[in-house]
Formats: structure tokens, sequence, C-alpha cells
């Protein structure tokens, strides 16, 4: 079966005054001929995301979508009716999300964090921003330092709320996050806590250890990259040194102590010299 709102692999079968035609073992869809490629041959393989058309018709495009099947991403809202909000989803026939599935009442030009899901009444591709619903709460497969994929989906006065590897809900603590995020950024992260309660607590940082050898690794690089010289010192204010590194004063402090150690860099009263 053609699952809509995914990308298949299909074989070209034959051009039509509308475009091409592409099939599977068992299905055909068209693909229009803006979409058709300017070289091609019959028999030929070609991958293309599948979605309906203005006509609720299954069709084929190369355009990439922004967001696929079961997936969350940051889209923009294009305009709203009386029906809902219709979002940039990179395609011509823009992405619905009905009202009963916004968190809070879209509005024209804002950017949400949505979820694309496949409405089994209607068999349409429908966003909503009401995410929690398609999280997992319960059956949390993650171990702690635990390298994962993050995705920021707000912000709030108790900290920056990330989506877990598409699947879970966490929260890393503004004050350990040395870099500015907002809804949609992505990264690499770590687990730091499960809490009994399930609640998860993620880290944008290497944990223990690992940590002091990569914030080492950054200030050399740092340090390279400035002639061999950094402005900073055990005394450097906390936001001086976030502002340079991306880092704390703590992580900076053992990175530094590291590289003294292996006598790769020398410290002096204005600063930091690499050997």
């Amino acid at each position: 079966m053609l699952q809509i709102g995914t990308y298949h692999t299909l074989k070209t079968a034959r051009a039509t005054k509308v475009g091409l035609f592409l099939v599977n073992e068992t299905e055909e869809v068209l693909l229009p001929n803006k979409y058709v490629p300017a070289e091609y041959h019959i028999g030929d393989d070609l991958t293309v995301f599948i979605y309906l058309d203005h006509e609720e018709r299954p069709v084929a495009t190369t355009l990439k979508p922004y967001i696929t099947l079961n997936e969350f991403a940051v889209l923009k809202v294009n305009y709203t009716n009386s029906f809902g909000a219709f979002l940039d989803w990179g395609l011509e026939k823009d992405l619905f999300v009905p009202f009963k599935e916004q968190a809070r009442p879209m509005e024209k030009d804002k950017r949400y964090v949505v979820f694309l899901y496949l409405d089994e009444k209607t068999n349409r591709l429908v966003a909503s921003s009401k995410i929690n619903q398609f999280l997992e709460q319960e059956e949390i497969d993650l171990m702690v330092n635990q390298e994962v994929n993050l995705m920021v989906s707000h912000i709030t006065d108790a900290g920056i709320n990330v989506i877990i590897n598409g699947l879970y809900k966490g929260l890393a603590y503004k004050n350990e996050v040395y870099e500015t995020v907002s809804p949609g950024y992505k990264t690499k992260g770590y687990i730091k806590q499960i809490r009994p309660d399930g609640k998860i607590d993620v880290s944008f940082q290497k944990l223990g250890f690992e940590v002091i050898d990569d914030s080492a690794k950054h200030v050399l690089q740092a340090l390279k990259d400035n002639k061999g010289f950094l402005k900073l010192t055990d005394n450097s204010h906390p936001e001086e040194i976030k502002t340079v590194l991306k880092m704390s004063k703590k992580t900076f402090k053992k990175a530094i102590g590291s590289l003294y150690k292996q006598k790769q860099i020398d410290l002096k009263a204005d600063g930091i010299y690499l050997l």
C-alpha cells in the first residue's frame, strides 16, 4: 500500500499528458508534469513523497516537505479560517490543523511545534500542536548517560522542554544550557536522570569526566582560532565565559585545569596562552 505522508521509491511506468505514472507491485500514482525530471527513462526508480491533492487523491511530488508522517517539526501558519489553521509544510496544499488539535488558538504567521499524523476516519494527513498525546509517558526505553536526539518544543520558567528521539518528553535546566535555543532547535543531548514518576532530565553536554575532555578540546580550538590567546582567567565572570566558550565556569575551570596538567596551556594573570 502506498502510505501517504511518507517517501516511496517507485518505478516509472508510463508517460501521459498530465504527468508520469509511477508504480510498485500493486498500485500506481501520478507524478504531475511540473515534478517530472528533465531526464528519465521508463523503468527507472524515482523517490517521491506521497500525499493527497486538493481533490483528496493520492499524488506524488519530488518536493521535500518540512515534516513527514509521525514526526515533529516547527511550522508557520499561512492562514486561518472557521475550520482551523493551515500550515506551510513545503508543499502546494497546506497542512490542516483543526481547532480541536490546537493547544492554543493558532495565529497567522506564527510558528508552532506540531506532530503529523493520519486521521484514520478521513484518511487525511492532519497536524496537531497538542504534542503530549503523541509522546510515550510510561514505557521509557532510555538509560542514564545515553546520547539522544533532542528537539526543543517550548521554553518555560521551569526550563527548556524537549522531545527526546521523537518519542519522549524531557526537560533541560536553563542554567545548564549555554547556547541560544528556540522551539524547533535540534541538537544531540544526554540523559541526565529518569525520575520515578517518569519525568526525564536531559543535558545538552556530556556528563561526568567525558565533558571535561570535550570542553578541553573546545578550549584548545578556541585558542587556535584566536592566535593562541584567550582573555579569560579563574576570575572571569561566568557570563563572559559563557559568551566566549558556551560553557559554565565550573566546566571551564575543569577544562583548563586538565589542559594545564597536560602542559598544553599556560595560565597567566591576563589570560590563557597556548603552548
